[in-house]
């Protein structure tokens, strides 16, 4: 169940290099390169003389895609603009183009209706590309799961009780929590407050507390998959939540983009609003989230397993699900759309 007139993550801008760079993105293989102005270039990763993956091929000179088995050049728009062995080129000798916009280092990819891709659509990541205001570095994970189960997890917090008690989390998240549950113009938007409680280890690396915290979690989520999630913490009794100035503010940003029906591409950053110049806070919080990360991605993969194992019966939702249940409304109405337009266009 792919919503394909969207954008998505393709890859991290320094993931580009100078050699074609191979992605399967919704069930389809794409070749990434960078062409003759710089811009990035998406091709589907076929040949159209004999199928042999562009991405094996290289960037000659020019910005043009050389094809490693027969040498076959194909420039930005997907035009096979040279054949070794002859002069006449045929016009059907042209790959699949994918609209492309690089922005706050992520390269985007419009997978469907290529009319219909309005980069306006894209959403604010403005954290990763603003470093005189946030402190930022991420990465991207390879999830064996299928990419709902990962915006399930971002959309219930309340697991950080059980799963995350040495980084992120700790009892109070699930035990004194106030949280809301609200649609959004877009999407959803989730939003916990968990007053008076002992700071996560993370916290207090980070913040350096040493007495109780007011702490808050706004999950922003918006279709298909992103999820942008404003987390922090105040020394208890300095206003909040009316007023939360002071203390550490972190944005945690996530972008799914499914490669298949059961597996993920996981790209995710985290930002901060303190010593935003000092390499080395950066990296302690990069490396706290990516531990706290790793053991998500055991929970992700350990559901599939039992999902490809056997379907069972239906899941049995709880309270804290309230988030996750009315994303999964947004989402179906939307494939349903989606494909009543698709079925619409073919009659």
């Amino acid at each position: 169940m792919f919503l394909r007139n969207h954008w998505y993550v393709a890859a991290w801008d320094h993931e580009l290099r100078d050699k074609p760079f191979a992605r399967t993105i919704l069930g389809e293989p794409i070749a990434l390169f960078r062409g003759a102005d710089g811009a990035v270039v998406a091709l589907e990763d076929r040949c159209p003389h004999r199928r042999a993956p562009l991405s094996m091929g290289k960037v000659i000179d020019g910005g043009r895609l050389q094809c490693l088995y027969h040498g076959l050049e194909f420039d930005g728009t997907g035009a096979c603009v040279r054949a070794p062995s002859q002069k006449e080129i045929p016009a059907a000798m042209r790959a699949k183009t994918y609209p492309v916009v690089e922005r706050h280092h992520w390269v985007w990819i419009w997978m469907g209706d290529a009319a219909l891709a309005d980069s306006a659509a894209i959403p604010d990541f403005h954290w990763l590309s603003t470093p005189d205001q946030w402190g930022a570095k991420g990465t991207v994970m390879h999830v064996k799961a299928n990419w709902q189960l990962i915006v399930d997890n971002l959309l219930d917090l309340t697991h950080l009780a059980t799963v995350h008690l040495t980084t992120i989390g700790n009892a109070a998240i699930a035990e004194k929590a106030e949280s809301r549950v609200q649609r959004t113009e877009q999407g959803v938007l989730m939003t916990r407050w968990v007053m008076d409680a002992p700071a996560p280890p993370t916290y207090v690396k980070a913040g350096g507390f040493t007495t109780n915290v007011d702490r808050w979690q706004f999950i922003d989520f918006a279709p298909p998959a992103f999820l942008r999630l404003h987390v922090g913490g105040v020394p208890t009794g300095t206003g909040a939540p009316e007023t939360f100035d002071g203390g550490i503010h972190m944005r945690n940003l996530n972008a799914i983009t499914p490669e298949t029906e059961t597996t993920s591409h996981y790209f995710w950053a985290q930002a901060h609003n303190f010593d935003i110049h000092n390499p080395k806070t950066t990296e302690m919080v990069f490396k706290q989230i990516t531990e706290a990360f790793l053991e998500d991605v055991a929970i992700f993969e350990g559901q599939q397993r039992v999902i490809d194992r056997d379907k069972g019966p239906p899941e049995v939702d709880i309270a804290a699900d309230a988030a996750q249940i009315q994303a999964r409304r947004i989402l179906t109405r939307l494939w349903e759309a989606e494909r009543g337009s698709t079925r619409a266009a073919a009659e």
